[in-house]
């Protein structure tokens, strides 16, 4: 049996055991529509009982030696090595990540489990300053219960960055992934540390809808919430959070310039721009939302860009050697599209990409942008490249591009996202 084997995991959710859900749905191939298999979906009366549990399990982790729960991390971090494959198989047709994506994101998963196995030897407090003649010193304890909800873009580790450490250092974890990815995200993680020997009842998979969201942040035995996801959610989990005192931890919607001055190498700043903004098909909270390049280098940065975009082949990660993967949803593919649509009614003009390829969007540059175009004028979760001119005096309008939907290795010389 291989260690992601739907016999396991099944219509099932996992607290303290595999448990049979009332709830499922399906997991879904983007690039191909295929059913992969069928995960168990979680209910908000689920998710208390996973906390009432996951508090209960908690005391006997917190005292457990360090060195046993090191021990547990670092058998994660062998198990991410030996099951590599297999991972980055789920990766790529259920997230729709390309291969070097997919292998780059299990590989800083198995880095975090060793990382993390250091955490519970490391010092638990400080000696203070005391005008006593004795002892003054701060301590640090385990919080108890964390609740970790996670995104669907690098669903493995966003979830495992939380999940990990918290595990280490004597915490129970309730981990609620995005339902699009709850195998990758979600299953993946329980069943590496279910093989590495935790105990039973310290993390819960408990993938589900919104109300499973507000339990797991609002259940009175999680003292502190983990979210990475779109500003508006996060926003409600953190006003939800403050009123019942909880400590978060809120990774948000990102709004990133590539500044390009004269003197550049504009190839060289056109590479990194495309990768900034191509990476997973722009669907990464850290990618390039804005290229703002300086007017004496705009026309030929714009069109070395867009020659980039136009070599970027678009297909299935699973099936073909391509740049770009699918769009996570039906959706979100059409409102991709409709954004850049709406710019070039809006007069922007298109010099690459622009349209649906099976269910992925061809990169695209858009030049001769104004502020009041839409991809320079919103946020979006996919992303779009506003790229104003730089000048040397204030004028009343600027030429500007923008690039949507991206390339994971259109750049050398600059850091993937985490």
């Amino acid at each position: 049996m291989t260690l992601l084997d739907s016999a396991v995991w099944g219509r099932k959710f996992l607290s303290d055991g595999w448990r049979d859900a009332s709830l499922d749905q399906p997991v879904t191939e983007p690039a191909t529509g295929d059913r992969l298999g069928t995960v168990g979906l979680a209910t908000a009366e689920d998710a208390r009982r996973a906390a009432a549990r996951a508090a209960e399990a908690q005391r006997t982790w917190a005292a457990t030696p360090a060195a046993e729960r090191a021990a547990v991390l670092r058998r994660a971090g062998e198990l991410f090595t030996e099951h590599a494959a297999e991972i980055e198989d789920w990766l790529v047709r259920e997230a729709g990540s390309v291969r070097s994506k997919a292998a780059f994101e299990v590989g800083l998963a198995q880095g975090e489990c060793f990382e993390c196995a250091a955490l519970p030897t490391h010092p638990q407090g400080e000696v203070l300053a005391s005008e006593e003649a004795r002892w003054s010193f701060a301590r640090r304890r385990p919080a108890g219960v964390v609740s970790v909800i996670s995104p669907f873009n690098f669903p493995l580790v966003l979830g495992l960055r939380s999940v990990a450490p918290a595990l280490a250092l004597g915490n129970a974890v309730l981990l609620k992934p995005d339902p699009r990815t709850a195998v990758s995200g979600g299953v993946v993680i329980a069943r590496v540390f279910e093989e590495a020997g935790l105990p039973s009842g310290l993390l819960h998979l408990l993938p589900g809808d919104g109300p499973v969201g507000e339990a797991v942040v609002e259940a009175p035995e999680v003292r502190v919430v983990s979210f990475t996801g779109s500003t508006r959610v996060g926003r409600a989990i953190g006003e939800r959070a403050g009123r019942l005192l909880k400590r978060t931890h809120l990774e948000l919607g990102g709004n990133n310039a590539l500044v390009v001055l004269p003197g550049a190498d504009v190839r060289k700043a056109a590479s990194a721009g495309a990768f900034g903004s191509y990476l997973h098909q722009g669907q990464i909270c850290m990618t390039t939302g804005r290229h703002i390049v300086h007017e004496s280098l705009l026309e030929e940065y714009s069109a070395v860009l867009a020659a980039k975009a136009q070599a970027l082949p678009v297909g299935d990660p699973a099936r073909e050697d391509v740049a770009l993967g699918p769009i996570i949803d039906r959706r979100q593919l059409e409102r991709v599209h409709r954004i850049v649509t709406d710019s070039v009614a809006a007069g922007a003009e298109l010099a690459a990409g622009g349209e649906i390829v099976g269910a992925g969007y061809r990169a695209t540059v858009l030049t001769g942008l104004t502020p009041t175009c839409r991809p320079g004028g919103r946020r979006s979760s996919v992303p779009w490249r506003p790229s104003s001119a730089s000048p040397r005096r204030r004028r009343p309008r600027g030429s500007s591009t923008t690039a949507s939907t991206g390339c994971p290795s259109a750049s050398s010389g600059t850091s993937a996202p985490r």
